[in-house]
């Protein structure tokens, strides 16, 4: 199954919503658009004299930066790059490998997946051999039992860390197939010959195997008690928010809110309907685990990585509501975008008082929230 998503930006991947006769987020526009100049503005603060953010053994982080600064509003793509952008842009390609990757010592996929991303949102056309370099290298970490018969058949078409660990997770696989989809119009138009692609079956199949939903999941943890059917784990096998024993005796894995939007657009990038019983399964989870006071399952544990993939997921599934548990039709943009608003600092930044997943490093998590609001404020219907 070929992707045939066209390049996008953030926010525009789901079909237009007419426009209302008046528009109810004008005021809450605003207040986006002024948190988004802020948080680039407090971001430009802590670029480095070589040009990245953050870490340079994570050149994401320099990714991240860089696409909250050329996706904000007031960016004008037709004009040359501030000296900032351009030189973070040319540091980011100085990190490419051999091999196509474009990372430090190690997480070659999830650094190649972020830092792709970037260079598509850039819009510059002399990017595009790097970035045809840096599909194929996540295309060759897509995992094939057959191609290597001491990994686990479980992990089949899914897509980890490019490390040699035996095991693959829903968190690369998504941020791959996003990579993927979001530059497939590079090598779509033959310019660059005939190019690998991703088996997007297999990765389907390997969605699928994340997602607790006994019709379509066949190993002996998925579960369709009301607690966990639709929603997601991390891998195979894996879940971070960890176990519960079932009336009738078995284990399952329980599901939780970052991934169960990451496997939303997991099955979004590629191409399932609306209407398959697996996307219908997991916007019934999100719809009755909705929260904005912790990621469900996880508390504060990737609170803010749950933000920016709610933004995404819901802007690219076209969903303008949600229904809680207790009916309250919920406007998902305004709820989100209220409560990101009202965390941000008063230089500018984010931050998460919970260290998991690196969320107490400012330039991870103010990129996560800009990136997010600049979701929001590209999916407003107009």
């Amino acid at each position: 199954m070929k992707s045939t998503i066209p390049a996008i930006t953030i926010g525009i991947l789901a079909a237009a919503t007419p426009a209302a006769t008046a528009n109810p987020y004008v005021s809450i526009q605003q207040e986006i658009r002024q948190a988004i100049a802020r948080g680039n503005a407090w971001l430009a603060t802590q670029q480095s004299d070589e040009g990245y953010w953050g870490d340079p053994q994570i050149p994401a982080f320099t990714a991240l930066a860089l696409s909250s600064a050329v996706l904000s509003p007031d960016f004008d793509p037709s004009e040359p790059f501030p000296d900032h952008i351009e030189k973070g842009y040319q540091w980011l390609l100085s990190k490419q490998r051999d091999n196509g990757g474009i990372y430090d010592r190690g997480l070659s996929v999830y650094n190649t997946s972020v830092a792709v991303n970037s260079l598509v949102h850039s819009g510059r056309d002399e990017f595009e051999p790097a970035i045809v370099r840096a599909r194929a290298h996540l295309i060759s970490n897509q995992w094939d039992s057959s191609l290597n018969p001491d990994t686990d058949p479980i992990n089949d078409g899914g897509i980890g860390y490019g490390s040699d660990d035996s095991h693959t997770d829903l968190s690369n696989t998504v941020l791959a197939i996003e990579a993927l989809a979001l530059s497939e119009h590079i090598v779509g138009d033959g310019d660059y010959g005939d190019q690998p692609d991703l088996n997007w079956e297999a990765a389907i199949e390997f969605i699928s195997r994340c997602q607790n939903l006994e019709e379509t999941n066949d190993q002996p943890w998925a579960s369709n008690d009301p607690d966990n059917r639709g929603g997601f784990i991390y891998a195979p096998g894996q879940s971070k928010a960890g176990e519960q024993e079932l009336e009738d005796g078995r284990v399952a894995l329980r599901s939780y809110g970052s991934m169960s939007y990451a496997g939303l657009l997991s099955f979004i990038y590629a191409k399932l309907s609306p209407d398959d019983p697996r996307v219908v399964a997991v916007m019934d989870w999100l719809d009755r685990n909705y929260t904005l006071e912790e990621n469900p399952g996880l508390g504060a544990q990737g609170l803010y990585y749950y933000y920016q993939t709610m933004a995404k997921a819901l802007t690219a599934a076209n969903v303008d509501t949600l229904t809680a548990e207790d009916g309250r039709v919920i406007d998902w943009r305004k709820e989100l975008a209220g409560h990101v608003l009202a965390d941000q600092r008063e230089d500018g930044s984010w931050v998460n008082t919970n260290g998991r997943w690196m969320e107490t490093n400012p330039v991870l998590v103010t990129s996560y929230m800009v990136l997010a609001l600049q979701q929001i404020d590209a999916s407003i219907p107009r």
